[in-house]
């Protein structure tokens, strides 16, 4: 009989007290088939498949899910493979509750089905035998080629689909390593780092070609860009970080979450002296923020020795960004959540080291322009609170660069680039955007979905361009 259990069937963790000494991968999934086939069952497969409309890239859930609950996981694979780019990276850090589980008709009287869970394991497995798929090469050349700015989710959907269609493809990043935000800003017990390198060398075997260490903007325009290629996709990322503007953001021991989780992630600071990147943290170390930032930089903090940690938010639990499952994990493992709380002054030592930061409490009012109850400060509230360090995760916005440099391209006030939602055309012809480029910091499956939606409007057009007979 199938499984119609109410509840999911549960992944295996490793224990908080234990997980929080290092960086090993804290969930491991479905660790074998017969707990996957167990949840698959719990899929009603559904004939109007309500999970699919969840999902930004489209992902054929039911019918991975079934070939799971046959057991034809390579079927499972490919399936999941024609949609997306980089499955096993989705499997672990897309927030499934708010999108494909949340449509998800189980979850109407009990838990939904673990899609996540189950896109991890089908995505791991194909992974972990990749001779018993075919070799996927370059599709036949259209003669067409497509610079594609940034290495991150947007930019390595896009350039995958288009190389599917038979463009010739190159990405630019700007770092030394390809991936954006998957490896300089997810901490390696989230995201391996060498699932990652995986995913990225199955987007090049189709013919893709990353060039690193190009700063676009600087290195090379948009529109030198323009002149070798017949379009452009940006998909740089949002990688200035945010600050509340208040006293002592100068001291020494004050990091953005960008400098914080870069140090630790693409730099390996977590493995010093091995690697050359020290981050000092010290014994206690606070974290401004709500979101899923903010948890992965706590969480960070504590791995790296800080005895106590504190995340700093000036709503209350109810009101954070951050997924459950990420706040329950850093509960799990000590990070305190300091609630209705909002940090006013960072204070220093003579030496200009931060020593305290003082907080006012908190109460909720009316809501804002998010929906959200505005935070207003309790009169006569102060306190201070003893910190060796303190981590701003407020959100990032895009550098100003690719827009201060490309004549003719709009942007937002706020720094974002103006871009179709539907078809990422930007105000300059034959430049396409997407991802956090465009709407600020948000998630990685949102970012695919804009890359994917623009890989489709530049063959379309590209397409017309050649029908119509102009250059």
């Amino acid at each position: 009989m199938p499984d119609m259990g109410p509840k999911k069937t549960p992944a295996v963790e490793l224990d908080p007290l234990e997980r929080r000494k290092d960086f090993r991968e804290v969930s491991l999934g479905y660790t074998d088939q017969e707990m996957a086939r167990r949840e698959a069952e719990r899929c009603l497969n559904c004939k109007d498949q309500p999970c699919v409309s969840g999902c930004p890239v489209n992902v054929r859930i039911p019918e991975f899910i079934q070939r799971i609950k046959a057991g034809d996981l390579e079927g499972a694979y490919r399936i999941l493979r024609s949609t997306s780019a980089l499955p096993a990276i989705c499997g672990r850090v897309c927030p499934q509750e708010t999108q494909c589980e949340s449509r998800c008709v189980r979850g109407i009287k009990a838990e939904p089905v673990g899609i996540g869970r189950l896109e991890r394991f089908a995505a791991d497995w194909g992974m972990a035998h990749p001779e018993a798929l075919p070799q996927t090469g370059a599709a036949p050349a259209n003669g067409k080629r497509v610079a594609v700015v940034g290495s991150g989710p947007a930019g390595l959907t896009c350039a995958g689909d288009l190389a599917k269609l038979g463009y010739r493809v190159t990405i630019f990043e700007a770092l030394h390593a390809p991936g954006g935000v998957l490896v300089y800003g997810i901490p390696e017990f989230r995201l391996p780092k060498a699932l990652v390198r995986k995913e990225i060398a199955a987007v090049e075997k189709l013919g893709v070609e990353i060039h690193t260490d190009v700063v676009v903007g600087r290195t090379i325009s948009v529109d030198e860009l323009l002149e070798g290629y017949d379009a452009v996709f940006v998909g740089s990322g949002a990688g200035l970080p945010n600050f509340q503007k208040i006293p002592g953001e100068n001291l020494n021991g004050v990091y953005s979450a960008n400098e914080f989780l870069t140090r630790i992630n693409l730099m390996k600071a977590y493995t010093f002296p091995k690697a050359d990147t020290p981050v000092r943290v010290g014994r206690r170390a606070a974290v401004i923020g709500g979101g899923n930032v903010a948890m992965d930089a706590a969480r960070c903090a504590k791995r790296l020795g800080a005895e106590d940690v504190y995340i700093v938010y000036r709503r209350g639990e109810a009101e954070m960004p951050a997924r459950a499952e990420e706040v329950q994990h850093a509960k799990e493992e000590g990070i305190v959540f300091k609630l209705l709380c909002a940090p006013v002054e960072i204070v220093g030592d003579e030496e200009g080291n931060v020593k305290q930061m003082r907080c006012v409490e908190m109460e909720l009012g009316e809501p804002d322009a998010s929906g959200r109850r505005r935070p207003v400060p309790k009169t006569g509230s102060e306190s201070l609170m003893d910190v060796d360090t303190v981590v701003v995760a407020i959100g990032n916005r895009p550098d100003p660069l690719i827009k201060d440099t490309t004549p003719g391209l709009k942007t937002q006030k706020w720094g974002g680039i103006v871009a179709d939602e539907e078809t990422g055309r930007t105000s300059k012809e034959w430049v396409y955007a997407g991802g956090d480029a465009v709407t600020g910091a948000a998630t990685v499956i949102l970012a695919m979905g804009a890359g994917k939606k623009a890989a489709a409007a530049i063959h379309r057009d590209l397409q017309k361009k050649e029908q119509s007979g102009t250059r």
